[in-house]
């Protein structure tokens, strides 16, 4: 969700965010143990890029306990597009978009193990497991990423660990869209680009993830799509805030025509079914059903190969999955959560690596983010006050942009409007929507410490 707009200002924006204490935030005195208020970032920085590469970090400062009238500020925003609306760091946790977009590759050897499949309908069952697993992670996590400034970059590098390196951009600001490039020696490349849409309905947050997730197998040249289901967070104004995940996804292999669908089931009080429930059914191209999928998304999914069992007049029937107990396999199962996950933000093993500086990243890296940084030590108000400097900064970029396309347009001269660095935007040739792709040359870039063409945008 991005934060912020020149349209919002009759928000009161700067107020919500630069007086914190307005809105009734206290400290105590513990709640800041173990966030490094004292020490300068630079000697942060310092710290951090002594410990060597191999050893990921396994803690970050405790999340000081602030309290905040969430009405006060969501009751403006009632069937708003709430990437519009300017919120203050206190709803945040310390991580962007572009990290938790990575996040989805946390379970990447699902796919190291769908490469090696040689039959294409196994495959299917664990990118199938691979996508409900992207969702894991959400289950606890009640706090918003930040919204990437246009420009901002991400980058994961795990080549030697796990075979991997990853690349996200923000390629646009209204709406808010990320593109994403992994590619693995394992033989297989994850391309996405999404835009986060989302409504506040009063009770209730609706998060619309649009756009489509490419997945293709090097050996096969199997290409498999995919789409996000609507993530919705309830007890916006009273009680605990809790998430659940609603819709269905199709995943088609478009080299071959086999099909999963997976039904992900809406929570309800009334149901005696198991929570956070998900189905799904693998079907060769004429329709035939050859696995049945059964799990949930915070926990494990199964999967059952179908039996044809002779039916009354002499056809098949396909069996039921419950009775197949002997054909069942455990494609994925989610990792414990590390210790103390609740004072941190409920981050997994991943998450509290992702933000953990690097040396020799862009200088777009969202590591680098001095309002994340700051919140992510502890320091709220400071880290207020540094956002709304980087969104005002951007604000004028924007103004700057539009002023030379007006002029560009007065005296003919051809306008180049805003361009992605690392990707590039056109028609993609399977699902015949435009889409930012990946045009190389970042880790080229890197290689040579060559980052004279990435803009100033923090």
């Amino acid at each position: 969700m991005s934060d912020e707009d020149d349209e919002n200002e009759f928000f009161d924006a700067p107020e919500i965010i630069t007086m914190p204490e307005n809105l009734g935030h206290k400290r105590t005195g513990s709640n800041i143990s173990g966030a490094s208020s004292d020490i300068s970032l630079d000697e942060q920085y310092k710290h951090q890029l002594e410990e060597t590469k191999k050893e990921k970090r396994t803690k970050i400062p405790y999340k000081p306990n602030y309290s905040l009238n969430l009405w006060s500020i969501m009751k403006n925003c009632i069937g708003k597009e709430l990437s519009k609306i300017p919120m203050p760091v206190n709803f945040n946790e310390p991580l962007s978009m572009l990290q938790r977009l990575t996040e989805d590759l946390e379970y990447h050897e699902l796919l190291d193990r769908a490469a090696k499949c040689e039959n294409s309908l196994e495959q299917l069952c664990y990118v199938a497991a691979f996508t409900v697993s992207s969702y894991s992670t959400t289950v606890s996590r009640t706090s918003k990423p930040f919204n990437p400034l246009l420009g901002e970059t991400f980058e994961l590098d795990r080549l030697e660990e796990n075979g991997f390196r990853s690349i996200c951009e923000q390629v646009s600001h209204h709406p808010p869209a990320a593109a994403h490039h992994a590619e693995s020696k394992n033989g297989w490349t994850l391309r996405q680009e999404i835009k986060i849409t989302s409504k506040f309905r009063g009770k209730y947050l609706s998060i619309m993830p649009l756009g489509t997730i490419h997945c293709i197998f090097k050996e096969t040249g199997h290409h498999y799509t995919w789409k996000k289901v609507t993530t919705t967070v309830h007890n916006i104004i009273v009680g605990k805030l809790w998430i659940d995940q609603s819709g269905e996804i199709d995943i088609i292999n478009h080299k071959t025509g086999d099909k999963c669908n997976l039904k992900f089931v809406p929570y309800s009080y009334f149901s005696r079914d198991v929570a956070r429930k998900v189905t799904g059914e693998v079907t060769d191209p004429s329709g035939k059903v050859h696995f049945i999928l059964l799990g949930t998304w915070d926990e494990k999914m199964d999967c059952f190969k179908v039996q044809p069992v002779a039916g009354e007049n002499g056809g098949d029937a396909r069996q039921r999955s419950c009775e197949a107990e002997e054909s069942r396999v455990m494609l994925w199962k989610r990792n414990p959560l590390p210790k103390n996950a609740e004072y941190m933000y409920y981050f997994s093993e991943l998450a509290l690596t992702l933000n953990a500086w690097e040396a020799g990243t862009a200088p777009t890296d969202s590591r680098l983010r001095p309002d994340q940084r700051l919140m992510e030590n502890g320091r709220w108000d400071e880290a207020n006050a540094e956002k709304q400097r980087l969104e005002e900064k951007q604000r004028l970029s924007r103004k700057k942009r539009e002023a030379e396309a007006v002029k560009a347009t007065e005296d003919g001269t051809p306008y180049d409007p805003y361009k992605a660095l690392w990707f590039k935007r056109e028609k993609d040739p399977i699902t015949k929507e435009l889409t930012h792709t990946y045009r190389g040359g970042y880790w080229e870039c890197k290689e040579k410490q060559e980052w004279t063409a990435c803009p100033d945008i923090f």
